[in-house]
């Protein structure tokens, strides 16, 4: 199917559900539904009018409000972004996307300009990725996160253990191979250091320079 139909194909079905909408606007999944297949197009604006819509036809729609989060996300507006994914916990009790994305985004959140705010942020950025992964023990991307987040609070063991159950759960996902890296190079431990960062090249991951050069005394 080349792009032209696959075009052809979204605008179709957006028609389709706008029809539907039409019949039947208090449709919160029809909404939601619009609203992603609006953002596969790069309309953006409609889109997030139609998330609004879902969420006002279905207040419980916990993925609607972390697509909103994601709208905030690519504009660079942390709150918005952390106001909608905490509505999405709000809205379903044990939603593992929305806890691990309110701790992603604290973690950018961060910025070294309020030590103590910093380290306010960091403590729940880690405390709701332990929520996602309470309730969703396959969260790979959770795990990850999470072993960054114990690395920046210098939690180096921590870190590595969380990475590894990532790995655990997915062998090859090469962030977790990346962070493993970083943090048996912290341990000194570098020849596993120069195995994960091997791997995660190898699985396409871009390995910053810095990295590769603290290893590269250490090669055989």
């Amino acid at each position: 199917m080349g792009i032209a139909d696959k075009s052809q194909n979204a605008e179709a079905y957006i028609a389709n559900l706008r029809a539907q909408l039409t019949e039947n606007s208090e449709c919160g999944t029809s909404h939601y539904n619009l609203a992603v297949a609006l953002m596969g197009q790069q309309e953006y604006d409609q889109a997030e009018k139609a998330l609004h819509d879902a969420v006002d036809c279905s207040p419980n729609l916990a993925e609607a409000y972390v697509l909103l989060g994601g709208l905030c996300l690519q504009r660079n507006d942390l709150e918005g972004c952390l106001r909608y994914n905490r509505a999405s916990v709000k809205a379903r009790a044990g939603f593992a996307e929305g806890y691990a994305n309110i701790g992603f985004v604290l973690l950018q959140a961060i910025d070294g300009k309020n030590p103590k705010e910093d380290e306010e942020k960091l403590d729940m950025a880690i405390k709701n990725l332990r929520k996602a992964i309470v309730h969703n023990a396959k969260f790979v991307q959770a795990y990850a996160t999470l072993g960054n987040a114990y690395y920046m609070k210098g939690l180096i063991e921590e870190g590595i253990k969380a990475n590894l159950e990532a790995l655990n759960v997915h062998s090859e996902f090469p962030i977790a191979h990346n962070n493993l890296a970083v943090g048996y190079l912290h341990t000194e431990e570098y020849a596993k250091a120069i195995e994960h960062c091997d791997k995660a090249e190898a699985l396409g991951f871009e390995v910053v320079e810095g990295l590769k050069n603290e290893l590269a005394p250490h090669r055989q």
